[in-house]
């Protein structure tokens, strides 16, 4: 299997069960649905765990993925359930909290960005990042779908199974708070 084969080229393999396939899949999905995970729990291991959990979920179901070119939303509704689960269940983990991990997106440093700002937007992207996940749950949830995922607020609403007015405040009151979060940092114009 190549790097730029179709979702319906590793839907396929991992029907076959090729382990290559998954390869790909875990490759292609991994850091984007780490990086879901990691703002939606605040904790480095358990979205390792969570992400971990999704790609067998998905190996195992993959039949019951209908249109091919749904694949990336596939895993994403995955990885948001296994995050839902892994919020709700208490494990030691609540009782010794693991140090905070940060995940930054690769980041382009080829174009002759001074060592100031590269500096300057890893700081705001960990700020960012910090403020996001210092917000309850539920407005984590909508605002890394909304912006991170770019999906649109009726699919939220039917991902989540949510009317699509209570993701609407949920989104609003996320911004608002995450707002109040930023100002206070220091960081008005983040986003």
């Amino acid at each position: 299997m190549v790097k730029g084969e179709l979702p319906l080229d590793i839907i396929e393999g991992i029907k076959a069960k090729d382990e290559s396939a998954l390869r790909l899949l875990m490759e292609r999905y991994g850091d984007m649905l780490l990086r879901t995970a990691w703002l939606l729990l605040k904790d480095r291991q358990a979205a390792e765990e969570a992400v971990q959990d999704t790609f067998i979920q998905a190996y195992a179901k993959i039949g019951q993925l209908e249109d091919p070119q749904r694949l990336r939303g596939w895993l994403v509704a995955i990885a948001v359930n296994r995050c839902r689960m892994r919020q709700r269940t208490w494990s030691w983990r609540s009782i010794f909290p693991a140090a905070a991990a940060v995940i930054h997106a690769d980041e382009d440093t080829g174009g002759g960005a001074g060592a100031e700002a590269l500096f300057m937007m890893r700081w705001e992207q960990v700020q960012l990042g910090e403020a996001i996940r210092s917000l309850d749950y539920i407005y984590r949830e909508c605002l890394t779908l909304y912006y991170y995922h770019e999906m649109s607020v009726k699919e939220i609403a039917g991902q989540l199974k949510l009317p699509e007015n209570t993701v609407k405040s949920r989104l609003a009151r996320g911004r608002a708070l995450l707002r109040r979060i930023l100002e206070k940092e220091g960081l008005k114009d983040g986003q």
